[in-house]
């Protein structure tokens, strides 16, 4: 077949996801195995290869990212079963004072976001939100868009989350340098969406959250960790996956040492190693049973069943790109624009979220359309296309997202204003993620 005819086949599959999970609401997993049947009959695959592709893909992505996860998802689970965000919040007020109050919030979703999901955060902090806003005279715009920018943007942009950590493990990029590149990078970006928008239209809107949510009075001291304590086991797994990759750079890979280290740093020890801590320092520590944990982690890893099934399925989908000959025609197309890698590696995947609405499966689709260019840059570091790729699925929110409908819902706006604010500060998040990044690749280059 004809390069046109590849890419005619590529843009009917994408459009035939778009039509399924939109219009016909079909779940992301059907979706994306529907799309990979339709890439192998149309471009005349073997009927067998089309079935080999499929479970290839799907085994090379769910191989590594299954462990990662699930232990991911039960630090995370700790975190918010201890009491860690509101102590993170007043220790962070504390330190920055209530004038502050909406980069306090910033920080402390930025640093919740690293263990928890998107829309786990916003049900862990909006309660929190409101004994804020009281307590500091602010409104809660002006402190509620910082918190959620906070969250949106290492949810995309930083592993252990499913999407960051399978945009890393697709390209073959160091999850290290991904998870320091994107804290970064995404930094500015969460700034300037957050504090920095949420000050321009704190007092132009308000919220009209359900009245349950509206928690007013704060937890007592003695029911909280310690600052120190909760930092400590959220970053205990960057702080392991960072610096193998730090000392890999000042040792070299060759280094008796680097056995032992790249042992200790590999995700997959390092979230074991965190969920093991979390264990101790938020919950036997203080009071917990065992059983109480058991019934904990259970609660945590059943979702990611789901998640693992979509990204499963974004990996056959990738897969049998390149097996069908649409890699290489991708490749022909996308080589002959010129683009830089890493806005081109932003523009796919901020055209597939604005397309397909949820930031996940954007990421992981984006992997498999930018893949093949880069063969042809091979001084590129693919931590930084995993970032650029990150960073271009923080924007563009809109009613096709799922995580569009959970913050109107806490939120309690109009569509309307929610578009003014929202959507809004999620797109100057995904342009400013790609600016600072374009700075910071001049800088490390």
């Amino acid at each position: 077949m004809e390069t046109a005819g590849m890419i005619l086949v590529l843009v009917l599959a994408i459009a035939l996801i778009i039509f399924l999970t939109v219009r016909i609401k079909v779940h992301a997993f059907v979706a994306l195995l529907t799309a990979c049947f339709f890439i192998g009959f149309f471009t005349g695959m073997p009927l067998d290869k089309i079935l080999k592709s499929i479970e290839t893909g799907i085994g090379g992505f769910l191989g590594m990212l299954a462990p990662i996860l699930a232990l991911g998802a039960i630090v995370g689970k700790m975190m918010e079963i201890s009491g860690g965000a509101e102590r993170l919040a007043r220790t962070m007020i504390r330190v920055l004072g209530k004038r502050n109050t909406h980069w306090a919030l910033m920080i402390v979703g930025y640093i919740c976001g690293i263990p928890v999901f998107f829309q786990v955060g916003i049900v862990l902090l909006m309660p929190l939100l409101f004994c804020v806003a009281i307590e500091a005279g602010m409104s809660l715009v002006m402190i509620g868009v910082p918190m959620i920018i906070g969250l949106l943007t290492v949810h995309c942009m930083v592993p252990p989350h499913p999407a960051a950590t399978a945009v890393a493990v697709g390209l073959n990029a160091d999850i290290g340098k991904v998870i320091l590149y994107g804290l970064i990078v995404g930094f500015p970006a969460a700034a300037i969406a957050g504090p920095v928008f949420g000050k321009m239209v704190g007092n132009k809107f308000t919220l009209n959250p359900p009245k349950h949510l509206c928690k007013t009075e704060p937890t007592p001291e003695a029911e909280l960790p310690t600052f120190g304590i909760t930092l400590l086991t959220i970053l205990f797994p960057l702080i392991l996956m960072i610096s193998k990759t730090l000392l890999e750079f000042f040792l070299g890979k060759a280094h008796p040492a680097m056995i032992y280290i790249n042992f200790i740093g590999s995700p997959i020890t390092a979230l074991f190693l965190a969920v093991l801590l979390s264990y101790w320092t938020l919950g036997v520590n203080r009071g917990m049973s065992m059983q109480q944990l058991q019934k904990f982690s259970e609660v945590a890893i059943g979702p990611m069943a789901a998640i693992l099934l979509v990204i499963g399925a974004s990996g056959a989908f990738n897969q049998i790109l390149m097996d069908s000959g649409i890699g290489n025609a991708i490749k022909s197309v996308l080589m002959a624009w010129h683009i830089n890698p890493l806005i081109l590696a932003w523009c796919v995947a901020a055209v597939m979220r604005f397309a397909v609405g949820g930031a996940t499966i954007a990421m992981i689709t984006a992997v498999g359309l930018v893949t093949p260019v880069l063969a042809t840059y091979p001084g590129l570091d693919p931590a930084l296309v995993a970032v650029a790729i990150g960073a271009g699925a923080i924007g563009f929110s809109h009613v096709n997202d799922p995580g569009f409908w959970f913050v109107k819902e806490y939120f309690g706006m109009q569509m309307g204003d929610l578009f003014k604010t929202y959507t809004l500060s999620t797109t100057i998040a995904s342009v400013v993620g790609l600016i600072s990044l374009l700075l910071f690749s001049l800088v490390i280059s």
